[in-house]
């Protein structure tokens, strides 16, 4: 059995049909570049999410308030005043694996310069919570310990606010802005972030001392959230436990199922996120997935047509001595050089596909060496499944009926 010489003829056979041979392929080139552009997006997009929640702080760990029950009715989160001052301190003082903490308190409003105002939202924090959040700042600087204590009416803000209600070409710093009626002025202004996975603009926000919004705009004396960070990424889990504890301590809380607050981490959030991710990658390639099968069902029907056409030939190969392993072979080859050709066609049309949509689309591609060696597989595998049969039926025919054969 010479294989270059079967090879020959299965080349010769399907050149004789170029462009039934082309409609054949066509399955198996639309299936392999609709896995690898599909598989691309996922990964790109899964890739994105984690980019940008790590920009937000990898190794940040956050307290929120948690469902509390008063008088047997179970009150939700937003109406929850369990967070305290005392419990940021006791965090600071007895969590080993924290960097960095800072509370939180926030509200919206309309925020005024001039003619003009802008719906946005106020963040009360202290002076670690830009290190925490990854904030820069522009220009400017940060508010002081002594600005916290004294309830100074100062911020921070950022791009957004400034080209929603500054005139162009204006500097933010030392310019007085009103928010719900009270004046603040402005001592710093935040690099760019753009928007986040949730598609929030991170622009969009003032900060200012958490004492000025928790007493001045909101009059409460709790806080709605506590920031931290670990000393590391690899120790937001130690973090995470250490915080429990003490919160617990400090809550007289003796089961976690009591617990009357929620710790998170943005390890958490990625592999949520991730995990959501791989079920839409895994869909979409499924659903790609299924023009492959169609290409080899298609395979399989043009290799019938083959063998029906060259019953004839088939029968006088065999009369001279062919052998029905031979045969296989041929026709075997025939529906494998299919598809391979078919699959490297749609790998080259699978890159192009994704850079022609990560381009004029603006979304995240990222296509794996994975995703292509399987598709490539793949396809190889299909021509040899769904071209065996076709090729066993035409080894399996009788050399005078098929000499017969009109």
């Amino acid at each position: 059995m010479n294989y270059f010489n079967l090879l020959r003829i299965a080349k010769n056979a399907l050149m004789r049909n170029k462009f039934r041979a082309f409609l054949t392929m066509l399955g198996i080139i639309i299936g392999v570049a609709s896995v690898i552009a599909m598989l691309g997006i996922g990964q790109g997009s899964k890739k994105s999410i984690q980019d940008q929640v790590a920009s937000m702080g990898s190794n940040m760990v956050f307290i929120m308030p948690g469902s509390q029950q008063r008088g047997g009715v179970m009150m939700g989160n937003s109406s929850s005043q369990s967070l305290k001052l005392a419990d940021l301190d006791a965090i600071k003082q007895q969590c080993v694996n924290v960097s960095a903490v800072s509370p939180e308190v926030r509200t919206s409003g309309q925020v005024v310069f001039g003619n003009e105002n802008w719906p946005t939202s106020i963040y009360g924090s202290n002076t670690e919570y830009l290190d925490i959040k990854k904030f820069g700042i522009e220009s400017g600087r940060m508010f002081t310990d002594r600005e916290i204590t004294s309830l100074a009416k100062v911020c921070l803000i950022g791009k957004t606010i400034i080209e929603k209600i500054l005139p162009k070409g204006m500097d933010p710093i030392g310019q007085t802005i009103r928010f719900k009626n009270i004046p603040m002025k402005v001592i710093g202004v935040l690099k760019e972030k753009g928007e986040n996975s949730f598609g929030q603009d991170q622009d969009d926000l003032l900060i200012a001392p958490y004492t000025t919004v928790q007493r001045r705009f909101l009059a409460i004396d709790y806080i709605q959230g506590i920031f931290t960070s670990a000393i590391s990424e690899s120790k937001a889990d130690a973090a995470i436990e250490e915080i429990q504890a003490v919160m617990r301590k400090q809550h007289k809380i003796s089961k976690p199922e009591d617990d009357d607050f929620r710790v998170m981490s943005q390890s958490e959030l990625i592999k949520t996120f991730t995990s959501v991710s791989d079920i839409l990658t895994t869909l979409l390639g499924a659903i790609a997935g299924i023009s492959l099968l169609v290409g080899g069902i298609g395979i399989m029907n043009i290799m019938y047509v083959s063998v029906t056409e060259r019953t004839r030939e088939i029968g006088l190969r065999m009369s001279i001595g062919g052998k029905g392993r031979d045969i296989l072979m041929q026709f075997l080859i025939e529906s494998t050089l299919l598809s391979v050709v078919g699959g490297v066609v749609g790998i080259l049309f699978g890159y192009l596909i994704s850079a022609v949509v990560g381009s004029m689309m603006g979304w995240p591609v990222v296509i794996m060496t994975q995703s292509v060696v399987v598709s490539f597989f793949v396809c190889s595998a299909i021509g040899i499944f769904f071209g065996w049969y076709p090729a066993k039926k035409a080894s399996n025919l009788n050399p005078i009926d098929a000499l017969r054969y009109e």
